[in-house]
């Protein structure tokens, strides 16, 4: 809470801010100045980003250097994000993903959760009234984390605001709500598990790359680089698996104070690593699919029969069967993430069912 030796006029101040922020849009118009469309640019004749995470992080003492009530430095927070969202517009990075909410965030005061989830309820509000800006502009907005921790209203507005959105295409927010990297894992080794369990897939069939598709995060890229303000140097459990091979900025910088410079400052430093961050990727890929076709390899050998003489089957018997098991394996695959898709798909209709 702000000190009790503000002022009247510093509250009214207070009051005012908030107000005003509470109406803040989810996409903020305006052109650059002419010193940032320069920078902008130079720098887009280099290699650009196509997807920027965020760690924002220091609205709370923003509030408190400040001297404003907690939530304000929230609600700043928020606003800021809107103005980040524009810069990344005008230098065609097409997906941003934010951490909004950690799963630890539930064990801060029940007064300062409750400011979170009523802010989170007050913007995604405000979302469902920006639908046409938002069709305008192209924006696919996606939650991930587990919605089910959320009171019910608030997860019933979220399966709204994705569902009006879901045809958009031309950029996309993933919001990361209720969400850690940790329970991200383990839900998807449970989702590999519900596959198993349902016949849809083998456990044989189960892999790194599989992993991946089961993730929250399954329909984007990994991100190119991951931003994390205020100084402090750790992930805190944020997309710990997709950016293994991601460019890593932390900047001093408190998030509701974050500028357009410090994010070219980040997209330099990415453009300097570039060419090792894509050399690591692409390795990855090689391991990756030399681990498969081991696999694959395996598999095929166990259940193969041997030649009535004795001898395992000839080279050219063998590559027959490698190339049925491999395409069975990827139909099963295919079909199993298919019907993953549906059930994720089915809990937000769901839920707007039931708002109806």
């Amino acid at each position: 809470m702000a000190p009790s030796t503000n002022s009247n006029a510093e509250e009214v101040v207070i009051v005012k801010a908030t107000s005003c922020s509470l109406k803040m849009s989810w996409i903020k118009e305006g052109e650059l100045n002419l010193l940032e469309r320069i920078s902008a640019n130079v720098l887009k004749a280099g290699p650009m980003p196509k997807h920027v995470a965020f760690i924002m992080d220091g609205n709370r003492r923003f509030a408190r250097k400040k001297n404003m009530e907690r939530q304000e430095g929230h609600t700043q927070g928020f606003n800021k994000l809107a103005e980040t969202l524009r810069w990344c517009k005008h230098l065609n990075i097409q997906e941003v993903t934010v951490y909004a909410f950690s799963i630890e965030n539930f064990k801060r005061t029940k007064d300062e959760v409750d400011g979170l989830m009523e802010l989170a309820r007050q913007k995604f509000e405000r979302l469902l009234e920006e639908r046409e800006n938002l069709e305008k502009h192209g924006v696919c907005i996606r939650v991930l984390g587990d919605l089910n921790l959320l009171p019910l209203g608030l997860q019933q507005i979220i399966a709204k605001a994705v569902l009006t959105t879901r045809a958009h295409n031309k950029c996309f927010l993933n919001v990361c709500f209720a969400y850690t990297s940790r329970y991200e894992i383990t839900n998807a080794v449970r989702e590999m598990a519900w596959g198993v369990e349902q016949g849809l897939i083998k456990a044989s069939d189960v892999s790194e790359a599989l992993l991946s598709e089961c993730l929250y995060s399954n329909n984007s890229p990994n991100p190119d680089l991951l931003i994390r303000t205020s100084g402090e140097v750790r992930l805190s459990d944020f997309l710990l698996w997709q950016t293994s091979h991601s460019c890593l900025v932390f900047q001093s910088v408190l998030w509701p104070e974050y500028s357009f410079w410090n994010l070219c400052e980040a997209i330099l430093q990415y453009q300097v690593n570039h060419k090792s961050i894509q050399s690591a990727r692409d390795l990855h890929r090689e391991h990756q699919a030399l681990q498969q076709l081991e696999s694959d390899r395996a598999c095929v050998a166990e259940h193969l029969p041997h030649q009535g003489n004795g001898k395992p089957a000839d080279a050219c018997r063998r590559q027959e069967a490698l190339s049925r098991y491999t395409a069975c394996r990827q139909e099963r695959v295919l079909d199993f993430i298919e019907a993953l898709k549906q059930k994720r798909n089915s809990f937000f209709t769901d839920l707007c069912s039931a708002t109806t």
